[in-house]
């Protein structure tokens, strides 16, 4: 399940495992509310999308590709699809499209895990925040030009109360760790965007993907 940016979110969302991760990572880095209930539908859409979208980079074209990706079948995905690949600790994740080229997510995360990996080091440290299982969100802005992204954060807010930006990279490095990356995803990183995409266009409720 995973997560960096919405770009990176949508753009690795090459196959199961990655997909999740990717928008497990992006529910984390931006606030999200989903009016209706997700679909079945709406899942495997997104899923067929996906399909296209590698298969296009694997066969490219002189003509530029446009896929749209919406609101609904990215939350379907995560409620019926993703479930199951999220990270421990990482529950409900969901994602709204503010447009243009803002984002928004929400997603529970067991925060104790977090305070243990990197504990406060005085009572008004923010960090003694990180307690039990609460939702955390925040906003932000995605960029993408040339095939490489990048999100830059406007707020968070873990509980409720305002987050400071250093307690939500504490959160998105423990949970966005890998073997290849131990350090996990970096907020302030720019990032490629895979399967020969040169840009996604971010509007409301949807997003454009060009390759």
């Amino acid at each position: 399940m995973y997560l960096q940016h919405l770009g990176r979110a949508f753009a690795t969302l090459a196959d199961r495992r990655t997909a999740a991760a990717a928008c497990a990572v992006l529910a984390l880095t931006v606030y999200a509310h989903a009016d209706a209930g997700p679909s079945r539908r709406d899942a495997d859409l997104l899923k067929q999308k996906v399909v296209a979208i590698n298969q296009f980079a694997a066969r490219p074209s002189k003509v530029p590709r446009r896929t749209t990706l919406t609101e609904n079948e990215v939350n379907a995905y995560l409620t019926l699809d993703a479930i199951n690949d999220l990270p421990v600790g990482v529950l409900q994740p969901s994602v709204t499209i503010l447009g243009p080229g803002r984002l928004s997510g929400r997603a529970i995360v067991d925060l104790d895990a977090v305070r243990r990996q990197s504990p406060p080091t005085s009572l008004l440290d923010p960090r003694n925040l990180l307690i039990g299982r609460l939702p955390v969100t925040a906003i932000g802005v995605l960029t993408t030009s040339n095939g490489v992204g990048r999100f830059s954060l406007e707020s968070a807010a873990i509980g409720g109360l305002p987050m400071p930006k250093f307690v939500l990279q504490e959160v998105l490095s423990y949970y966005s760790r890998t073997p290849d990356k131990p350090a996990g995803i970096n907020l302030d990183d720019a990032f490629d965007l895979p399967s020969n995409i040169r840009e996604i266009q971010v509007d409301r409720g949807q997003a454009i993907v060009v390759q």
